[in-house]
């Protein structure tokens, strides 16, 4: 098993269970603070983008650059809205939308795949 498909299957489980202990064992404190949406946001992107993951660890047409924005994404991105949802401190959600931005940017990488390397040798010049 790749390393990448381990790391995704890393942020799949902890996606699933980050959005039930938001669900459960912080609802109270979610509630207090008015974050539970913003706390759903970020699980709902951090699954999604877990998949992706995966997607994108097993199939070698993808980069392990888009790997790389994609992972990074789901830290920033999610990871400041899940700090902000417990801390309550509105500057950490100067921090997603770069999350954000790389999550785009892996998007978009997608559209240009790794070129097929060519199994047949340069000749000589």
């Amino acid at each position: 098993m790749s390393t990448q498909i381990r790391i995704a299957a890393i942020f799949g489980a902890s996606a699933v269970a980050l959005g039930a202990f938001g669900a459960h064992g912080l609802a109270s404190l979610l509630a207090a603070n008015q974050t539970l949406e913003v706390w759903r946001t970020a699980s709902l992107y951090h699954l999604l983008h877990a998949v992706v993951l995966l997607f994108v660890a097993t199939h070698p047409a993808a980069s392990r650059r888009v790997f790389q924005l994609f992972a990074f994404g789901i830290l920033i991105f999610s990871g400041s809205l899940y700090a902000l949802s417990v801390t309550n401190l509105k500057i950490l959600g100067a921090v997603t939308p770069l999350g954000g931005l790389l999550l785009i940017l892996g998007w978009l990488s997608l559209l240009f795949p790794k070129k097929p390397q060519d199994p047949r040798p340069t000749p000589p010049q």
